[in-house]
C-alpha cells in the first residue's frame, strides 16, 4: 500500500501554480491574470465566503481558548 497525499481541487491548483512559478513568492506575484487558475493560485477558493460570527459565538470561542491555555499551563 502506498501513502499518497490526497489533495483537494484547490490545493491541487496551488501545487500546479507552485510547479509553474517555482516559489510561493512568485505565485503571489504571478503576472498571468488571464489564467483560469489565477483566482485559486493561493490555495483558497475566492467564491467561498466565511460566515460572520456573532459576538456571543466569539465570546464562546475565546473562553474555550482561555481554558485550553490554562490547562496547558497546569499540565
Amino acid at each position: 500500500m502506498t501513502d499518497k497525499k490526497i489533495l483537494t481541487p484547490v490545493k491541487a491548483i496551488r501545487a500546479k501554480c507552485m510547479d509553474c512559478n517555482g516559489t510561493a513568492h512568485e505565485v503571489r506575484l504571478c503576472p498571468c491574470k488571464d489564467c483560469p487558475l489565477y483566482p485559486y493560485r493561493l490555495g483558497k477558493n475566492p467564491n467561498r465566503k466565511g460566515t460572520p460570527l456573532s459576538e456571543e459565538r466569539k465570546a464562546e470561542i475565546a473562553e474555550t481558548f482561555k481554558r485550553a491555555r490554562e490547562l496547558k499551563k497546569e499540565g
